[in-house]
């Protein structure tokens, strides 16, 4: 058996762009013949990914996939280079496989999870099949992210909007599993693609973010002369009040629900409102909510805008 050198290593990289690693395994199992460790590499889909590695993957498909039985569900990022991969049949494919695996799985993070065995085929593991998809198709792939939700004493909702540019788990828990409360879990499931909250409801946000925010409210007031000469029991006042206006803001259960007729109603009295209606015990445990490319380098575009804009608001 050749020994493999570092030299050889470089060679492999050179004529194929896969990592390192990749070409010092493939050079061993192929006791140093470098034509078949190319064949090694492009077997498991590897040859030429690396290449495309460098690039910006910020485009991409937000995928969900769910039990039959709803009550578990999850929800994936996969990103692609441009917008017109992501809406390429093969790249979407590939998207709802990972979507498929990522349901099942028992991996507690991405280094996890792209490590495990890849389902459709079990000579490769997930990374390596994500290195395959980037040969075939001919961009940089990423698969960023992956939440799962269960709930044993109710179900998931799940909507996409735009063909995979938003996509929103809900967890419902409740006695009454109907079409009427169906409606009512995916109508909250638009809400919060549509005004994007970063919590469920007031319990979830920390006492330390309430300080911060009445913290930088007292010095815009105290920054104001006609507002700081306010009695104190005023100035706090008006700095609680501004608070809750905020909560309203970020917290679903708080916010305004988008299909009110009186512009006024909660998206908790909604579903207050339907649980009465149909005998029910509702509640909202948690929402996920992904959006393609988020916090990543990108063409800027209003996506909860356009859902806002179908939804007539």
């Amino acid at each position: 058996m050749a020994a493999v050198t570092a030299a050889m290593v470089k060679e492999l990289r050179e004529m194929t762009g896969a990592g390192m690693m990749d070409c010092k395994k493939a050079l061993a199992a192929t006791e140093g013949d470098m034509d078949k460790a190319v064949e090694f590499l492009r077997e498991k889909g590897l040859a030429g990914a690396a290449k495309k590695a460098g690039r910006i993957a910020a485009e991409g498909i937000v995928v969900t996939a769910m039990t039959e039985d709803e009550k578990k569900a999850v929800v994936v990022e996969v990103n692609a280079e441009t917008d017109f991969v992501a809406k390429n049949e093969k790249f979407q494919n590939y998207a709802a496989d990972v979507a498929a695996q990522a349901l099942t799985t028992e991996a507690g993070d991405m280094d996890a999870f792209m490590a495990e065995t890849w389902a459709k085929d079990t000579t490769l593991t997930v990374k390596e099949a994500l290195s395959s998809q980037i040969s075939i198709i001919g961009e940089n792939m990423n698969i960023r992210r992956f939440e799962q939700v269960k709930e044993e004493n109710g179900f998931v909702a799940s909507y996409i909007h735009a063909g995979g540019r938003i996509g929103v788990l809900v967890d419902v828990e409740t006695d009454v599993i109907n079409d009427a409360v169906k409606e009512m879990a995916k109508n909250v499931a638009m809400q919060c693609a549509a005004l994007k909250p970063q919590y469920t409801c007031r319990d979830e946000v920390s006492a330390e973010f309430i300080e911060h925010e009445k913290g930088i409210l007292m010095a815009q007031i105290m920054n104001d002369p006609k507002e700081a000469s306010k009695p104190e029991k005023v100035i706090q006042g008006m700095i609680q009040g501004r608070i809750n206006k905020e909560m309203k803001e970020i917290c679903l259960l708080d916010q305004v629900y988008v299909k009110a007729e009186d512009g006024k109603q909660s998206v908790s009295q909604y579903i207050a409102e339907v649980a009465k209606a149909n005998n029910a015990k509702i509640a909202i445990k948690k929402f996920v909510r992904f959006e393609t490319g988020e916090g990543m380098e990108k063409k800027n575009e209003d996506f909860a805008a356009e859902v806002a804009k179908q939804m007539g608001m």
